[in-house]
């Protein structure tokens, strides 16, 4: 079950696709943040929502808010990715422990071991506003996380 509106985020620390550590707490009172989890890289859904991301960036990675996007794949495998699709944002890793913050969002698959396709928009004060949660093949809509943004 996905974490809900209104709880506070669980902090994380993982690596991207470049091997930096990324920390949720980063970016506290600075940025509100869109944390999107996908199953894997190289796969139909999850790079078409990807490479939407990256033809409206400038909504998702500004002044005022980051755009992270986690799989549980390798940051290797990231690296890759990120390099073949042109995704100049955070890609990052869910890899080691396998699945450790997937499943502190609610959003791992036991049976299939990867995360499904969850979406948390966290306040600057790491609060969650909003949240989708859809199965493995059912790609979200950009457009509700916009309408999501402008509510913050």
């Amino acid at each position: 079950m996905a974490i809900e509106v209104g709880t506070k985020a669980p902090e994380f620390e993982l690596k991207d696709n470049h091997g930096r550590t990324v920390k949720l707490s980063d970016f506290r009172g600075e940025k509100n943040v869109v944390l999107l989890f996908y199953p894997f890289a190289f796969t139909g859904v999850c790079t078409g929502e990807l490479c939407e991301l990256r033809d409206n960036l400038p909504k998702f990675v500004n002044d005022d808010t980051q755009l992270l996007a986690v799989s549980n794949d390798s940051i290797h495998t990231l690296r890759v990715f990120a390099e073949q699709e042109g995704l100049e944002y955070p890609l990052v890793s869910d890899f080691w422990p396998h699945g450790e913050v997937s499943r502190a969002y609610g959003v791992f698959d036991e049976d299939k071991g990867c995360a499904v396709r969850g979406t948390f928009i966290i306040d600057k004060e790491g609060v969650v506003r909003w949240t989708v949660v859809n199965g493995l093949p059912d790609a979200r809509d950009l457009n509700e996380y916009l309408k999501a943004l402008d509510t913050i």
